[in-house]
């Protein structure tokens, strides 16, 4: 079995990649959605990123608002 990592910036056709490589059965995780559910309001990391970063990086709903917590994030070197 081989593996390949896909990165690139916004319109570097990432997602059209993604999907030719599903069209052909290739199996795809989407590390974005992986992400996003290990994120979800509740989960492990969730708790995790909220004891860290305090409730300040939720949103009302009290999910993660992810750009504020990608600011906080990438402003510290």
């Amino acid at each position: 079995m081989r593996i390949a990592g896909l990165t690139g910036g916004i319109p570097s056709g990432k997602s059209t990649v993604s999907n030719l490589f599903k069209a052909h059965g290739i199996p795809v995780v989407d590390a974005d959605i992986v992400a996003r559910n290990a994120l979800k309001k509740g989960t492990g990391g969730w708790k995790k990123v909220v004891a860290a970063f305090s409730e300040d990086i939720l949103l009302d709903n009290g999910e993660v608002d992810r750009a504020k917590l990608g600011q906080i994030v990438f402003a510290d070197p």
